[in-house]
């Protein structure tokens, strides 16, 4: 982990796979990363235009695709949700970018951690809105 930050892989201790996923969205497209502090989101555009990102390693091909916490979703604190699904040897396999209303009209509430759950199935990249990016993030990833 120590030599994965000082190559500027990751920005955390915690797990590579959220930071590793922020760094490829920003990577390929430009994006600037906010700090661990920023509240809602992730990264933002030259217009201004916010993303949270969300990431997730699947060990084995049927493994689950919720993706971590959703926290103030009634909050919009972000325009666009970008997220990405790699293999079990970080390869990326599928990656989206999909509107706000997109994910308030499926994730369903969490009481006990005051959060929202977002599942990204395959049907996701049929959603009117989504944009499937998956072979700019694996341009992305091949520049490591």
């Amino acid at each position: 982990m120590d030599e994965l930050r000082v190559r500027k892989v990751v920005r955390t201790s915690n797990s590579p796979v959220g930071d590793y996923g922020e760094l490829l969205f920003a990577k390929a497209f430009g994006w600037q990363l906010e700090s661990n502090s920023a509240a809602g989101h992730d990264a933002t555009d030259g217009r201004g235009t916010r993303y949270q990102i969300k990431a997730r390693r699947l060990s084995a091909p049927s493994g689950s695709r919720q993706l971590s916490a959703i926290r103030r979703l009634n909050d919009k604190t972000f325009d666009y949700l970008a997220a990405v699904l790699f293999d079990a040897n970080f390869k990326v396999s599928r990656a989206v970018i999909i509107p706000h209303s997109v994910v308030a009209s499926r994730a369903r509430r969490r009481e006990h951690t005051n959060s929202w759950l977002f599942m990204l199935e395959d049907r996701v990249w049929l959603v009117p809105g989504a944009r499937d990016v998956t072979a700019e993030l694996a341009v992305a990833a091949a520049a490591f």
